[in-house]
């Protein structure tokens, strides 16, 4: 016998899917425009441009004028930095030479895979030896450099032109 309780129950199934069926495919349409929006190319073209802005910014203000090594820097290095097995002027030097040039490969997409690797390589030393209480900051700099690593500059750049992979 069909009770109205019964009817209701038998009835909700079918009622309560057909809004989640229109949901999924609205939200697949979503995803599918912002993947569209989204491609690589975008994605390596900001990347490049973010991280490479972050290590630039940091490496203009370890010199005084064009390029010369303040002497801030190398106390910096001998005081608060202090890494270990290398001595601290010449980790100043490296660390200034390298947050200029990985940062300005980067830009231009030349050698992106080693300029991120580069990069990565200092930002877990900065995690490790300096900062370690800054993680949060490291991993959304790792964040962005793994994705240079592993997928390359994008088409946007001197490594696609040079045929750089």
């Amino acid at each position: 016998m069909n009770t109205p309780s019964r009817l209701l129950r038998s009835a909700t199934p079918a009622t309560s899917a057909a809004p989640t069926a229109g949901l999924r495919t609205q939200w697949a349409r979503l995803a599918g425009g912002l993947e569209r929006a989204t491609p690589h190319s975008v994605l390596a073209f900001i990347d490049r441009f973010a991280i490479a802005g972050i290590f630039w910014s940091s490496a203009r203000t370890k010199v005084d004028g064009w390029f010369h090594i303040s002497d801030s820097t190398y106390l910096l290095f001998r005081e608060e930095y202090r890494l270990p097995w290398i001595p601290p002027d010449l980790a100043a030097q490296m660390a200034t030479v390298a947050e200029h040039v990985f940062a300005v490969l980067l830009v231009l997409g030349l050698f992106t895979r080693l300029s991120a690797l580069a990069l990565l390589g200092m930002t877990l030393v900065i995690q490790v030896f300096v900062y370690p209480d800054a993680w949060p900051t490291h991993l959304s700099w790792a964040g962005l450099l793994l994705y240079l690593a592993g997928r390359g500059a994008g088409s946007v750049s001197l490594d696609r032109w040079l045929s750089v992979r």
